[in-house]
């Protein structure tokens, strides 16, 4: 497995609860559990991808800017969180913020997918590539474990 195929999983996952969150309303058991579960996942994966892709991306001129930029829209998505944090889970504006970071974070995903990933391949040789996939997975494994 390369690291592209190990972060598109937790791509996938982040589309699918950011899906079911934004299909919630008011102040439910069901708000809360998808919007606990879609935050940890965001954290996790963003710790873990800026440790195991953009930090190696750095080192190479090709893919330093779109590693500076992309760490950039993590923290983007990090204030987008403390936005939904801070707003009552049945007030009218806390599906409005859940919007927003739906679309940050769909943007960032499609960005990465389209263009970093790309550019990262043309700098990582096989096997660089499946070691930062081990890398990567057991940075979540850490992170996830409490």
């Amino acid at each position: 497995m390369t690291i592209f195929e190990a972060l598109r999983e937790s791509h996938d996952k982040q589309r699918r609860l950011l899906s079911l969150l934004v299909e919630t309303s008011g102040d439910s058991e069901g708000r809360d559990e998808l919007y606990r579960r879609l935050r940890a996942e965001l954290i996790n994966h963003a710790g873990a991808e800026e440790r195991s892709l953009y930090v190696p991306m750095m080192e190479y001129d090709l893919t330093q800017e779109k590693a500076r930029h992309s760490v950039a829209e993590h923290h983007e998505i990090d204030e987008a969180l403390e936005a939904l944090d801070t707003t009552d889970f049945s007030s009218p504006g806390w599906l409005a913020a859940a919007r927003k970071l739906q679309e940050l974070v769909l943007h960032h995903l499609e960005e990465e997918e389209q263009e970093v990933f790309q550019l990262a391949g043309r700098v990582f040789d096989d096997t660089t590539k499946s070691n930062l996939a081990r890398t990567y997975r057991q940075e979540m494994q850490e992170r996830e474990t409490p």
